[in-house]
C-alpha cells in the first residue's frame, strides 16, 4: 500500500512550453540571453543560465500559456506506481526520449506533470 511505499526524492527538474513557432520563440528568448540546443524541428532545449527546459512546437495550441512541469526521479517505475496509489491518473505511459524516459500524469486537481529518469 501507499503507506508502505519507500519514497525517493522527486524534484522539479525541467519545464517545457508548447509553442506555435520554435524559431520565433527562440528569437524572442535570445534577447534575454538564453541559449538553445535543437533536437528536432519540433523540439529544442533552452538554457536560461539557471534553469533548463524545452520548447515543443504544437500547431494545435488552443489556449495561451501553460507550462509542463517535469519532475526527476531515480526510480521511474516505482514512482509511477506511487503516483497511481496516491490517486494520480497516468495519461502517457513511460516512453523513451533523447536522454532518458518519462511518463505524464494528472494530480487530483487535474494538473498535468511529467516525471523523467535518466535510467
Amino acid at each position: 500500500m501507499l503507506e508502505d511505499a519507500i519514497f525517493n526524492k522527486v524534484t522539479i527538474n525541467y519545464i517545457e512550453f508548447n509553442v506555435r513557432d520554435i524559431e520565433k520563440t527562440k528569437t524572442f528568448y535570445t534577447h534575454l540571453g538564453w541559449s538553445f540546443t535543437d533536437y528536432s524541428k519540433d523540439y529544442c532545449e533552452f538554457d536560461s543560465g539557471s534553469l533548463k527546459g524545452g520548447f515543443t512546437q504544437n500547431d494545435d495550441i488552443t489556449t495561451q500559456g501553460g507550462a509542463l512541469i517535469i519532475l526527476y526521479t531515480a526510480q521511474l517505475e516505482q514512482t509511477l506506481e506511487i503516483i497511481k496509489l496516491a490517486g494520480g491518473r497516468i495519461i502517457k505511459n513511460i516512453f523513451d526520449f533523447p536522454g532518458g524516459r518519462r511518463f505524464h500524469f494528472t494530480d487530483p486537481d487535474g494538473y498535468e506533470l511529467a516525471i523523467w529518469s535518466d535510467h
